[in-house]
């Protein structure tokens, strides 16, 4: 039995050490069905180890069935235990390759926060209290819908700041903005249903409609985001999808005028209007812009999420539902995960009663304004009137469009073999061919150093 070997160095326990050899050895074929095992008093002699420990080893391989033991006869490897290898790599091994390859991208992806700026204490010494304090049905099964004080706290906020228009039962706590993109999905389309949607719009939402058999209407956008005067009258789609506070990725603002067509048409074909509420807490120049929602609250869903203010891996989102969509949509939530964690809600909860959230967003606006300038100036500074940027006044993001540049999979694959990551406009299209020449540029989660030394790199392979 020198095949098996004992290192008493390790860390991982002897039984363990035994256990996981004849496992391998078993599923991979080099110990076929019907091998007879040496006695455990044979197997503890040759390894000078304690007999209970190769004993507890055969025991964990009995009960789950790699071996089989015959009254008389001894200790057998079980029928069908053998496992045929693949080429597949794992999916560890790809997280680690990504994580290892992309360690010293400058990103510019839009979308993401300064995540080294999150308010760990303020949030980890509410944690800590809503760990302690709270009744300890906390930690047992809750609500689909979410917790009462996270929903109560967040309608008076999004009332206050958005002029968002709910009371606390028609929201919807999600686990981010997927999920409730994934909510109205399953809500509203059916087979062959048609959705009237923005152009460009995220590729993402694209799939999650389209992957629900939904056939998307492309309604082009322009600097004052979708043209509403484009929309063909004669169809009754099952929703029609805008980002009107801050359009992704090109930035524009829907006014007045086109909002109240949209809410006219919705109407007028008895449909619903989905407002995605994309990052319009910051907004770099005039007053913040008043939702959609809050101009027919019973004709359109509302889409917010904590991702871009907070953090991504806090995942915690929301959805506003007009009251006769309120009880379908809690039922679909609660098949889709019960619900949304309550420890993290509660914590929520307190940091916008607080005050700590609005301190937060002041202090954030500050440094993404900052950031924002710097990365223009320093587009103008490299490219000149070459460069045309738009959708600068909101967000986390800018678009950049490029005189006689294309930006294709060969440049794009050069300017990352730079070390810099950049997004083509085109990604998001669905008529195709319009913003070849655009990308997008994220600026929230970069210094002002890496900005500085991704626009030379950039420049580098552009002119």
């Amino acid at each position: 039995m020198t095949w098996l070997m004992i290192d008493r160095s390790q860390k991982t326990p002897l039984i363990r050490q035994i256990y996981k050899q004849l496992r391998t050895k078993i599923l991979n074929g080099e110990l076929s069905a019907g091998y007879r095992l040496p006695s455990t008093r044979q197997l503890a002699e040759e390894l000078e180890v304690s007999r209970n420990v190769v004993l507890e080893a055969y025991e964990q391989l009995l009960a789950e069935g790699f071996l089989e033991g015959q009254q008389g006869a001894g200790t057998f490897v079980a029928e069908g235990a053998f496992l045929k290898k693949t080429d597949t790599i794992t999916s560890y091994m790809l997280e680690d390759n990504f994580s290892k390859k992309n360690n010293n991208i400058i990103d510019f992806r839009s979308g993401i926060p300064a995540l080294d700026l999150f308010p760990r204490k303020q949030w980890g010494q509410l944690a800590k209290r809503v760990s302690i304090e709270t009744d300890h049905s906390l930690f047992g099964y809750d609500s689909p819908e979410g917790r009462i004080e996270l929903r109560t706290v967040l309608s008076d906020y999004l009332l206050r700041t958005r002029g968002v228009e709910c009371h606390p039962d028609q929201l919807v706590i999600t686990t981010g903005a997927t999920q409730a993109l994934t909510l109205i999905a399953k809500l509203l389309i059916s087979a062959n249903d048609k959705v009237i949607i923005e152009d460009p719009i995220t590729h993402e939402i694209q799939t999650i409609f389209q992957s629900y058999g939904a056939s998307l209407l492309p309604i082009r956008v322009d600097e004052n985001g979708m043209d509403t005067n484009q929309i063909p009258q004669e169809i009754k789609p099952a929703f029609i999808f805008v980002t009107p506070s801050h359009q992704f990725p090109i930035g524009g603002t829907l006014p007045i005028q086109r909002r109240i067509q949209l809410i006219e048409f919705a109407r007028k074909i008895d449909s619903y209007i989905v407002e995605d509420d994309y990052d319009s807490e910051f907004r770099y120049e005039g007053p913040s812009i008043s939702s959609l929602q809050g101009l027919d609250p019973n004709r359109t869903i509302y889409i917010g999420t904590f991702s871009k203010i907070l953090s991504p891996a806090l995942r915690l989102g929301y959805l506003i539902l007009p009251p006769t969509l309120v009880e379908h949509g809690r039922t679909l939530k609660y098949f889709s995960d019960l619900h949304t964690p309550s420890l993290e809600q509660l914590t929520l909860a307190l940091f916008i009663k607080e005050g700590h959230l609005e301190k937060h967003i002041f202090r954030m606006k500050k440094i993404y304004r900052k950031r924002r300038s710097f990365l223009k100036e320093q587009l103008y500074n490299k490219f000149g009137d070459t460069v045309k940027i738009h959708g600068d006044s909101t967000g986390l993001h800018l678009v950049a469009g490029f005189n006689g540049i294309h930006f294709t999979e060969n440049l794009l694959s050069k300017i990352h073999d730079q070390g810099v990551k950049v997004y083509p406009v085109e990604l998001h299209t669905i008529k195709k061919g319009i913003y070849l020449n655009h990308i997008i540029l994220g600026f929230g989660n970069l210094e002002e150093d890496k900005i500085r030394e991704g626009i030379l790199k950039i420049k580098s392979y552009l002119y």
